[in-house]
């Protein structure tokens, strides 16, 4: 699929993904993909940051490289690596052989068969359904130092290996940046980015979204979820809901038969919802009746 031409199409490419964006979403989204910038997702977990990059490599056809970020993440983790084994076997086979010229046996040592491409060289190769969709996943659980290797990746689109030189892609990958905020991303970063902050939906939104990613919620149950998880946000709670969790809860309760929620469901199935113990304990029993008077006072009668 070619790139959309605008930023309705590209609204309505995401949404025939069933991924319900807002228009501010899906303009930096737009121009991300005509101008060929990184795009640098941030917002609390939950909230479909991760989901577009998937959503953009379904919609156009491309093929999905997804790097996680972790704490000491490098580079033979993250672009090549050197396949150590294969190399001693082959050391030992030129050596049984008589063969074990140093210098040629270095360079056939470091090269192309022995290399292994991790997600960011993978995505600097040529690909057949045209460049891929790099999603860089949580870049902010990675050190410091590798956002410094992520400069010249994101500024060139090349990788750099000592032994073979500098790999560059023939097309730019569209890339995905998403962070949960745990840390402040350094500026260098950002600066090659489009930035975009995404937010909790509001209902209406967040209605849409159900709908489309659950569609065999009855209308009451999808207007109940939506508005109970809403006002949940309101509160103290350690962690927040996200969209995802909404999804996930509208799915259990469906397996459950539910067609209205009552203080003993909300209760029994908290725990698709909120994932501390503390959360749970503030909100089940009294406080999810409260909560679950209020949102059907809000809605009116079934």
């Amino acid at each position: 699929m070619t790139l959309p031409a605008g930023i309705d199409d590209t609204q309505a490419m995401l949404a025939a993904q069933n991924y319900v964006a807002s228009r501010a979403l899906s303009t930096v989204t737009y121009l991300s993909l005509t101008l060929g910038r990184p795009l640098f997702l941030e917002g609390e977990a939950g909230t479909g940051k991760t989901e577009i990059a998937k959503t953009l490599a379904a919609a156009l056809g491309r093929d999905l490289i997804r790097l996680q970020c972790y704490e000491g993440l490098d580079a033979a983790s993250a672009a090549y690596d050197w396949n150590f084994s294969a190399q001693m076997i082959a050391i030992r086979t030129a050596e049984a052989a008589g063969t074990a010229d140093p210098e040629m046996l270095n360079r056939n040592l470091f090269g192309p068969d022995f290399l292994i491409e991790r997600p960011l060289l993978q995505a600097m190769r040529p690909h057949e359904a045209g460049p891929p969709v790099l999603l860089i996943d949580e870049v902010d659980r990675a050190d410091e130092p590798f956002e410094a290797y992520l400069l010249e990746a994101l500024s060139d689109f090349q990788i750099t290996i000592p032994e073979l030189g500098t790999i560059r892609a023939p097309e730019p990958p569209i890339v995905i940046l998403t962070s949960n905020r745990t840390r402040e991303i350094h500026d260098a970063l950002k600066r090659r980015c489009l930035y975009h902050w995404v937010d909790y939906p509001d209902f209406a939104r967040e209605m849409e979204i159900l709908r489309a990613r659950v569609p065999g919620a009855a209308d009451r149950l999808a207007q109940e979820v939506t508005a109970f998880v809403q006002a949940l946000r309101a509160t103290d709670l350690f962690k927040k809901p996200g969209v995802a969790e909404t999804i996930d809860w509208a799915r259990c309760l469906i397996a459950l038969d539910a067609v209205a929620l009552s203080p003993e469901l909300v209760s029994d199935t908290l725990g698709a919802l909120l994932k501390y113990q503390d959360d749970i304990a503030r909100i089940e029993g009294a406080e999810a009746t409260r909560i679950l008077n209020e949102v059907r006072s809000s809605l009116g009668p079934a």
